[in-house]
């Protein structure tokens, strides 16, 4: 390969560069030297902090790095020496001089950027930290109240004074500038229109007469006693119509007669379970009971099982003729003795049955350093794991359609499926490894072993792989009934 020494190549550098500044066709032509070539030693040239006007032979239309360059070249040069730099580069003093204030003022403006950024940055934390006593966020359309509005403006100016860009405000605010701007237009706060607006009546609006009447045939002796849903019917069956069924119930309740009677309750809100995470083995365990038929029709056998959410093994089973908390009691005993839990920081969540909440469970729970927890009531999905353990537990096809015919086989059936589950079961939603070896740990080796396989399969046949290699990436912390909006996501068994 042909090979220029250095004098020849600065000799022709220099035809590339000011104040000649010729372009490189002509040079590849002159000097029977390809394009790419002088392409490449004028990069070269760049790299190096040297001017490069590139294509453009008027100084002015230098690129910003080239000129930038000529700045820092010309920083320590006297007025004699500087004249004379710019002579040999075909410049003006006054070009390099502009160039060097476009500088200085780009390095001011960006400083006062900065700080700009920094006074909006703490105007907008001081404005959330006034915003945090509204704790739900607003919806489009929702009226503001003359006091909300009020707090608003005076938040919006005292961020925008500070420094903060009105939409930005606005956006922290959750509302639109424009909303913003028709609020302050006329100097006055107003309160919404949409309260005091006088609106005409709808054409499908029951008179006043009407709904007295309405209100009459409720309250008469006859119909008293019966809601709407009773005396529309039997109205209609007469030959009457006053109106619909559901304007029954806006006229009473407009009229403050729609309220709750008789002996039902009222619905009750319960508050979500409690939103449990495990990093690691006999950190969560759930536990339930379920029924195992028997050859006897009606009579059942009862599992207590115990299952680690993290790992889905099975720590701990028994097989009894009841229900009874004391036998629970006897069983997560053993299963925190024998997983080593003793006053260790454990949770184990189960539903609402009455062994759950028996007073001898609770106690060994307490004494054993348990904390407890449980879902809502009559609410199975607060209880995933136990009972997607259950249908694998049932739907399996050794399962005894006809039932076990005494307690010693069901116990016996009970565990080989343990066995089997635990030690032998690759599970789904743990990257198909078992659950013993995922509570041993074992499962990051077995992954990585396998993604070194398929890379390996890859490397030998990259044409029948269109995209990346099957996932075997260790699944991580596993969640209990996590909350709405919550990024973790939730895995059953």
């Amino acid at each position: 390969m042909l090979r220029y020494t250095e004098e020849r190549k600065e000799a022709v550098l220099k035809k590339l560069l000011p104040p000649i500044n010729r372009s490189v066709a002509a040079v590849s032509r002159e000097e029977g030297i390809s394009g790419a070539t002088l392409y490449n030693w004028r990069n070269q040239a760049k790299a190096h902090g040297v001017p490069v006007p590139g294509e453009k032979p008027s100084p002015d239309d230098w690129s910003a790095e080239a000129k930038f360059a000529v700045v820092i070249e010309t920083a320590a040069l006297s007025e004699i020496e500087l004249s004379e730099y710019c002579r040999r580069k075909g410049l003006y003093v006054e070009q390099v001089h502009a160039w060097r204030q476009a500088c200085i003022e780009g390095q001011q403006s960006s400083r006062e950027r900065q700080q700009a950024e920094r006074a909006e940055a703490a105007a907008l934390l001081v404005l959330r930290k006034k915003f945090e006593c509204l704790l739900e966020r607003r919806q489009r359309g929702r009226m503001t109240s003359l006091p909300d509005r009020q707090k608003f403006v005076a938040w919006y100016e005292a961020a925008v004074t500070a420094g903060a860009r009105r939409q930005v405000v606005c956006a922290e605010l959750t509302i639109s500038l424009r909303t913003m701007e028709r609020w302050i237009a006329d100097g006055v706060i107003k309160a919404d229109a949409r309260t005091t607006t006088a609106r005409p009546c709808p054409v499908n609006a029951l008179t006043p007469e009407e709904r007295a009447e309405v209100l009459a045939v409720c309250n008469s002796a006859e119909f008293a006693s019966l809601p709407p849903g009773q005396i529309v019917p039997r109205l209609a069956d007469r030959g009457r119509y006053l109106a619909s069924e559901s304007t029954f119930y806006r006229v009473l309740r407009a009229a403050n007669q729609q309220n709750r009677r008789g002996r039902s309750q009222p619905p009750r809100h319960h508050a979500p379970p409690a939103t449990h995470v495990a990093t690691g083995p006999r950190q969560v365990w759930s536990w339930d009971i379920t029924y195992l038929p028997s050859s006897v029709r009606g009579k059942y056998y009862y599992l207590y099982l115990i299952e680690d959410l993290y790992s889905r093994k099975t720590v701990g089973w028994e097989v009894h003729e009841q229900e009874c908390g004391s036998k629970a009691a006897v069983l997560l005993q053993r299963t925190t003795w024998r997983e080593s839990c003793l006053n260790r920081p454990l949770v184990l969540h189960s539903d609402n049955g009455a062994p759950m909440k028996s007073a001898t469970l609770l106690n060994k729970m307490y004494e054993l350093g348990v904390v407890p927890s449980r879902g809502r009531p009559r609410v199975s999905n607060d209880n995933p794991y136990s009972e997607s353990l259950f249908r694998t537990l049932k739907y399996c096809p050794q399962w005894p359609a006809a039932g076990f015919s005494s307690l010693e086989a069901a116990r016996t059936w009970v565990h080989g499926f343990v066995e089997w589950y635990n030690q032998e079961h690759r599970h789904s939603r743990i990257r198909f490894v078992t659950p013993a070896e995922r509570h041993e740990g074992k499962d990051k080796m077995i992954l990585a072993k396998r993604h070194e396989l398929y890379q390996a399969a890859r490397q030998r046949h990259p044409e029948r792989w269109s995209r990346n290699t099957r996932n075997w990436q260790i699944i991580g912390a596993v969640t209990l009934n996590p909350q709405q909006g919550n990024d973790t996501e939730r895995m059953t068994a």
